[in-house]
């Protein structure tokens, strides 16, 4: 199992799923991607997470998950996070994994923005005249994981746990490198590029593998309604759909919720990549 973590996210925060899945079996490893968590930065300072183009973190997945998978032996799982969910869905579609992962799962996948109102193509010309406007490495807000967020408020985007969201904190004090604030202009235009890519016509639909989305209709940092229309498209879509008891971090939420999405999650993968799944 590959587990790709979210925009501004490092990998350490998800150990304890990764003990939960290495003691149903897995061999679990995770990556940050280039620009953010331990992995250097690509902007024009440490805070501001920037990217010119989704496509190369893309050709970064192909190219590790190509050495990860040489040699393996069993099912080889794909798992992505918000921004990993969205680029490992991606990969999927584009078909530049080799060999095929077995299964993807996805956790709250970053598939479009707020607002959900505004029709992605709009959003998609705004990012592109702020792009043009201005150094695209220049931060396109002020801090947090959202426009207009306080960061006193940042846990009520995230989760209802108080002590997995205090170990995030443990990991930024300690390691601060890990730590990413906003995205550029430069990433806003990459997601709305990404994002109308990943909708064009006969693109999810093109997905020809198991594919488990988790979800909450609370989300506010993602579209849960691109989500669902995700669901509804990819051909060999499972799901489950949280509400109100789940925030983003799904898989860092207070236990029964954890619990219940890591059962399903772990039940779609007893079925799917079984000898005879």
């Amino acid at each position: 199992m590959l587990f790709m973590p979210g925009r501004g996210d490092a990998y350490e925060k998800y150990l304890e799923s990764f003990e939960h899945w290495r003691l149903e079996g897995w061999q679990v490893s995770a990556a940050d991607w280039r620009g953010q968590g331990g992995s250097g930065r690509l902007g024009n300072d440490d805070a501001t997470g920037h990217i010119d183009d989704f496509a190369l973190w893309i050709a970064d997945l192909a190219d590790y998950w190509r050495g990860w998978a040489d040699g393996r032996t069993g099912p080889l799982v794909l798992v992505g996070h918000s921004m990993g969910g969205h680029l490992t869905l991606r990969a999927v579609m584009e078909k530049v994994l080799d060999p095929a992962p077995d299964a993807l799962v996805l956790s709250a996948p970053m598939l479009d923005t707020f607002p959900e109102i505004v029709p992605l193509p709009i959003k998609r010309g705004f990012a592109w005249a702020m792009l043009k406007l201005g150094d695209p490495k220049r931060p396109a807000w002020k801090m947090s994981e959202k426009p207009g967020a306080k960061p006193g408020l940042r846990q009520t985007l995230l989760t209802h746990d108080v002590i997995r969201y205090e170990d995030e904190l443990w990991w930024r004090k300690y390691r601060p490198e890990l730590e990413l604030g906003p995205g550029s202009w430069g990433w806003v235009n990459g997601a709305m590029e990404s994002s109308a890519t990943m909708f064009r016509r006969g693109a999810l639909e093109s997905v020809d593998l198991p594919v488990f989305i988790l979800g909450t209709t609370a989300d506010k940092l993602v579209s849960p309604s691109a989500i669902r229309s995700a669901i509804a498209r990819i051909p060999n879509a499972e799901s489950l759909m949280l509400g109100p008891e789940a925030r983003h971090e799904i898989l860092r939420e207070e236990d029964g919720v954890r619990g219940k999405a890591l059962a399903a999650i772990d039940d779609f993968l007893m079925r799917k990549t079984a000898p005879d799944g």
